[in-house]
């Protein structure tokens, strides 16, 4: 297994000449969808086109060098273009020197914040980004993409707004001055793209709506009726370049650098592995960390942008046969043979055929299905997905995926600080103890209260479950035991050791004895570092609720063979 991780490009040991032809076929398919899609994606991300053909050599043979993914493809993408236009307009206008500059640096630090988080095996910061957030998120940034791409569907100029109310107010306030021959090529566009994709999805529909729209605006000379086209692009290898890193524009920066570089990885991390599944290997996430970082680093030397792992062209990747990341390699080559070539054919590609093949592209990622299927199963982690989703679409998408994080760590910690503390019955006919609340059968013991924890304990939980206990004696006359059932407990601070200390001594006072079941190995093992073993011993010494209550003759002798619903007793041994 280990001589398999070492081996370039993930090639396996039985890699021969017919898995080299189906990372070919894989390789040049994913070229085809590249191309048109990166000076899509890099006019959605304010940059030359051309910049969405850079951004598809050099970090796509770095991440092939060092990846452990052998089907993830990477390259522009939709969201991180739209965060790189989002982050870096505000300081420059989009499409100038400054703006470029800016990007590069931008470029540079999000690899850099990649490859640091790698090297400090830090992969796991992205579970803090819950699904309701991801899809909220994602949701809301498509929509704001597809209404920023109205302006080149319908040919009218307007502001980059990253909210979707100015966006609509922009586009009305400028519709009088649509122009028709662009909204013919646009929506020619979309319905070639769409009715292709329904015959066969496997049919290059960006390609072919890339080829004819430039046949088109060429043959018609409709560049000299108001049509815009992406015009002269630089033909040749990207020239060497040094970011500007000063630390006026990396403090300027540093906040959605972070945004990019986690988003990107969460993205990449989950296709990769959803693949990596099917195909039965696993995918190192910190290995892909450090991967997409070095990507990105190299990639700013050479006019890149930034780089993240692409759901489509991955699912393409593997639909074709890819077995190794070969395939990437030939991607990259096909598309500096194109930057060579092939660049003065793309004089007459008019920007409305791109904004065609990003709407298209990013309609699928609104995804409300979820939203409802959350608000069904649990509705707050729906309210997560709404506000995620408004702060995104209506505050901007730099502050969407922070407020989203924000509230569901909130979220986590009020229901951490708030633990389920349940009253227990015990249901004769099943000789179990279940919750008196929810189980008309439960009932309650004669001089008994029955609690079950369902949560570690902590200093900032603590109090809660002291005042549900406190409450449910205070509301209970002639109560003799106090029965606690630690089997949800996991864990116990020393604030939470001195707080029952505490309830312990105050009731003993009052005639009421505090028993304790279902004590975990690492519960015990630090009740018995604070000193319980000699002070509490005949409290804590139960591994089961029956043998609790048998040894206390408490609620009448039971049948010792019968036991309670509890996790593997060797669970509470110490």
């Amino acid at each position: 297994m280990s001589s398999q991780k070492r081996r370039p490009l993930n090639l396996q040991e039985n890699y021969d000449r017919q898995a080299f032809m189906r990372d070919l076929v894989a390789g040049l398919t994913i070229f085809v969808m590249l191309v048109p899609q990166g000076m899509a994606y890099a006019m959605l991300a304010g940059l030359p086109p051309v910049m969405g053909l850079y951004a598809s050599t050099i970090p796509l043979f770095i991440y092939a060098l060092f990846a452990s993914s052998r089907h993830l493809a990477v390259g522009p993408a939709a969201i991180a273009s739209l965060l790189v236009l989002s982050s870096v307009s505000a300081y420059a206008e989009p499409g100038s020197s400054e703006y470029i500059s800016l990007v590069l640096i931008l470029t540079f630090m999000v690899g850099a914040i990649e490859l640091l988080l790698g090297l400090l095996k830090a992969g796991f910061l992205v579970k803090f980004i819950s699904h309701p957030v991801m899809n909220g998120y994602t949701s809301a940034a498509a929509i704001v993409i597809g209404v920023s791409q109205l302006n080149h569907l319908l040919g009218v100029e307007t502001k980059n707004f990253m909210q979707i109310q100015f966006l609509i107010i922009e586009l009305i306030e400028n519709i009088s001055h649509t122009h028709l021959i662009t909204v013919a090529i646009g929506l020619g566009s979309v319905i070639t793209l769409v009715v292709l994709k329904k015959i066969n999805p496997k049919i290059p529909a960006a390609l072919i709506v890339l080829v004819l729209s430039i046949i088109t605006v060429n043959t018609f000379q409709l560049d000299q009726r108001g049509v815009t086209i992406v015009g002269s692009v630089p033909s040749g290898f990207p020239a060497l370049t040094i970011p500007n890193l000063t630390p006026e524009n990396m403090f300027t920066l540093f906040l959605m650098v972070i945004t990019i570089a986690l988003i990107g990885f969460m993205e990449s991390l989950a296709i990769s592995q959803a693949i990596a599944d099917k195909e039965k290997y696993k995918v190192d996430p910190n290995k892909e960390l450090r991967a997409l970082g070095l990507s990105n680093i190299a990639g700013s030397f050479f006019s890149a942008y930034p780089v993240t792992g692409s759901f489509s062209r991955s699912a393409v990747n593997h639909q074709s046969g890819a077995v190794s990341q070969l395939s990437s390699i030939i991607t990259a080559v096909s598309v500096l043979l194109t930057l060579l070539l092939f660049t003065s054919y793309f004089y007459y590609l008019p920007t409305a055929a791109l904004a065609a093949i990003i709407f298209v592209a990013i309609v699928g990622l609104v995804d409300i299905k979820t939203a409802k299927y959350l608000f069904k199963v649990k509705p707050l982690d729906g309210w997560v997905w709404v506000v995620t989703f408004s702060i995104t679409l209506l505050i901007g998408i730099k502050w969407g995926i922070l407020v989203g994080v924000a509230f569901s760590l909130f979220l986590l910690l009020k229901r951490s600080s708030a633990p389920k503390v349940v009253e227990l019955g015990y249901v004769e006919k099943d000789h179990e103890f279940r919750n008196l609340n929810r189980i008309t059968e439960a009932k309650r013991l004669k001089d008994t209260l029955m609690v079950r924890i369902d949560s570690s304990l902590y200093f900032a939980n603590i109090a809660h479950c002291e005042k549900i206990i406190r409450d449910l004696l205070q509301n209970t006359s002639d109560t003799k035991w106090m029965v606690i059932d630690m089997s949800g407990v996991n864990d116990i601070d020393t604030i939470s050791i001195k707080v029952l200390e505490e309830i312990m001594e105050e009731y003993q006072e009052k005639g009421v004895s505090f028993l304790y079941a279902n004590l975990k190995g690492q519960v015990r093992d630090s009740l018995t570092n604070a000193d319980w073993d000699r002070k509490y011993k005949e409290k804590t010494s139960y591994i089961t609720m029956d043998h609790l209550l048998e040894d206390n003759d408490i609620g009448g002798k039971r049948n010792t063979s019968q036991t309670d619903i509890t996790q593997d007793n060797d669970d509470y041994m110490i």
